[in-house]
């Protein structure tokens, strides 16, 4: 029988890994986020920091250079990176969802469980000056900057979930709730969250 899952999506600095951090935190379940990538490399017996260069990202077709080619186990010369660590990550995240009750981050978990009744999906969001001023303390950069990386992150997560699932990143239709992270503190954001985890029979 599947266990409780929320899965959460977010925009570049809505906040929303940390709060999914602090949920599995509260609620005592299981993390996953970019763990998902160790355990597809251990599972399929390829580098790391390859897998982590295409993660959440869409298929780049100039993704070797040919050394790294020659290198390369010869069942995976035709496959790209980003399919293998896609349909690897999708099978943990299934067998995940039948072992423990757990928080989900990103990489269209809610597109993955979307036939699971014991998974509530949520879409953290905010608006774009709200998550300029949260990138420029994380990361140091001016306004101008932090706002290109914003784009540039969005811009790869939206190509990466629309080419695997054929749906609208952040469309209303694929979540439970949808949730402006400026417009609450964390804790009020966790009492919300922590509400809905009960809701799941």
């Amino acid at each position: 029988m599947s266990k409780k899952v929320i899965t959460i999506a977010r925009e570049f600095g809505s906040g929303g890994r940390v709060i999914a951090q602090k949920l599995s935190e509260h609620l005592g379940i299981a993390f996953y986020d970019k763990n998902l990538i160790s355990i597809a490399a251990k599972r399929r017996g390829l580098p790391e920091e390859k897998l982590e260069s295409v993660d959440e990202r869409r298929e780049n077709p100039w993704r070797y250079t040919f050394d790294e080619n020659m290198a390369m186990e010869r069942q995976f010369h035709y496959e790209p990176l980003n399919d293998i660590l896609f349909y690897e990550q999708s099978e943990i995240i299934r067998e995940a969802a039948k072992k423990e009750d757990c928080v989900i981050v990103g990489r269209c978990a809610n597109y993955i469980l979307r036939e699971n009744p014991q998974c509530r999906s949520v879409f953290i969001y905010a608006p774009l000056e709200a998550r300029i001023r949260t990138i420029r303390a994380r990361t140091g950069l001016d306004a101008r900057g932090a706002e290109q990386l914003i784009k540039r992150v969005d811009k790869q997560r939206k190509y990466y979930y629309e080419n695997y699932t054929e749906q609208k990143w952040g469309r209303k239709e694929g979540f439970d709730l949808g949730i402006d992270s400026s417009r609450f503190t964390d804790e009020q954001i966790l009492e919300i969250l922590s509400a809905l985890y009960r809701t799941i029979e």
